[in-house]
């Protein structure tokens, strides 16, 4: 019988319906061929923007060939780090401009090099090249939010099949992350206790719906998952800001990152997907009001959702915020903890 669960961290109802369940091989979906030009690959480096930062091979020239990580700005962006922000009432409306920053990651040169193929050593160049951006976009203080997501698939939004992570920051905080932080705050002023750790403690004790499990970093299906086979990536111990992260932490951050995504492409037939990296605001931000958002430290937890897209969002789930998952997260995370990798 179906049942409804509520996600104290969202706010938020799912209705976890396991009578229309699928098998995993009923789960392929058919998405786009590639494209036949490739302008991220090594080679093509005229064909993007000039690069903001680069790994790159001793000797080898900044927008040439010699890199395994390059940085570029996004060449259609949606926010744009020039201007001032200006913010301006249009009768009951307001408006403001899109100031903010669109970077595109080149994971590796090669296309055809997935995330689950990289080495250990190519995996925590990359995680680097996360944490620097986020630090060097946070030195700017009108930028009030940085988030860090990965589009995989043509259904799950990437433009090109080229293996790439996108950075986009913002002068406002997005109103889902406003939520979490009101909902971790409100459960610290309750309890004096971070939410998400509390979440942790609770996974670890059930341990029904842990997909992977080592000393720093946890994987799980969350309880009141909204899509099919959703897994949720979190530090063991309190972390609230990615930018803080060691380097011993961003190694084993990126390695069970990994794993996840390759147990999700073994046991569903490498699916389209979406992951979010959701750290602190930045509190130094201009826009920051008083004494809002200064328990962060206290409080906040970073983390990362990741969200195949098996299935499409339906009226009735657009309508009313009450997404329908068919597959029980106790039953996703027994099938991606029984993948061989």
């Amino acid at each position: 019988m179906s049942e409804m669960r509520h996600d104290p961290l969202h706010r938020r109802w799912v209705v976890i319906a396991p009578e229309r369940a699928r098998r995993p091989s009923d789960y392929k979906i058919c998405d786009e061929p590639a494209e036949e030009f490739d302008p991220f690959a090594e080679g093509n480096e005229e064909h993007t923007p000039s690069e903001i930062t680069a790994v790159r091979k001793t000797g080898s020239k900044k927008n040439g060939p010699g890199w395994s990580v390059r940085v570029v700005p996004n060449k259609y962006p949606g926010f744009r780090v020039e201007g001032d922000l200006q913010r301006q009432g249009e009768g009951v409306y307001d408006k403001m401009t899109a100031l903010g920053a669109h970077e595109v990651i080149i994971d590796t040169p090669k296309r055809d090099e997935d995330f689950t193929q990289l080495s250990p050593d190519h995996l925590f160049d990359l995680g680097k090249v996360y944490r620097e951006r986020m630090t060097d976009l946070m030195r700017d203080i009108r930028l009030r939010y940085v988030l860090l997501f990965k589009n995989h698939g043509h259904i799950a939004g990437a433009s090109l099949s080229h293996p790439h992570s996108q950075v986009i920051a913002t002068t406002v905080t997005p109103r889902i992350i406003s939520q979490k932080l009101e909902s971790a705050r409100k459960h610290f002023d309750d309890k004096e206790r971070c939410l998400i750790c509390d979440i942790i403690d609770q996974e670890l004790h059930d341990r029904k719906r842990i997909v992977v499990q080592n000393e720093r970093f946890i994987a799980f299906a969350p309880y009141a998952s909204r899509f099919d086979f959703e897994v949720w990536v979190m530090p063991r111990y309190h972390q609230h800001d990615f930018r803080n992260i060691s380097d011993d932490d961003l190694k084993s951050f990126m390695l069970t990152m990994q794993e996840v995504l390759l147990r999700m492409r073994l046991a569903l037939d490498n699916p389209p997907w979406n992951f979010v990296l959701q750290s602190a605001p930045n509190s130094e931000s201009l826009s920051a009001r008083p004494n809002h958002f200064t328990t962060l430290q206290h409080d906040w937890h970073w983390h990362v959702e990741i969200t195949p897209r098996l299935s499409m969002t339906q009226g009735f789930e657009w309508v009313t915020g009450f997404f329908i998952n068919a597959t029980p997260p106790e039953q996703a995370a027994e099938i991606l903890r029984g993948v061989s990798v």
